[in-house]
């Protein structure tokens, strides 16, 4: 199973490895959501839903739903 961005616990950096583009809005794109760019789990909200990130320098919440189809590589 790969790891996505759902399963990154708070504080973890990962680099984001691939992902479909039809499954990401095109507004993380914008924002630096792309393969290569490291993430880091900023906290999530109560129920995990929504996830609050920091991509290269951007801070974003996306939806959990979202982030399950972000799949990750650990940051070493």
């Amino acid at each position: 199973m790969e790891k996505t961005i759902a399963h990154l616990k708070r504080g973890e950096i990962a680099i984001i490895k691939s992902f479909k583009e039809t499954d990401v809005p095109l507004k993380l794109l914008e924002m630096g959501c792309l393969p290569g760019n490291l993430v880091t789990m900023m906290q999530s909200a109560p129920f995990q839903d929504p996830i609050y990130l920091n991509i290269n320098g951007t801070h974003l919440a996306i939806r959990r739903e979202t982030a399950c189809k972000i799949n990750v590589d650990p940051y070493v």
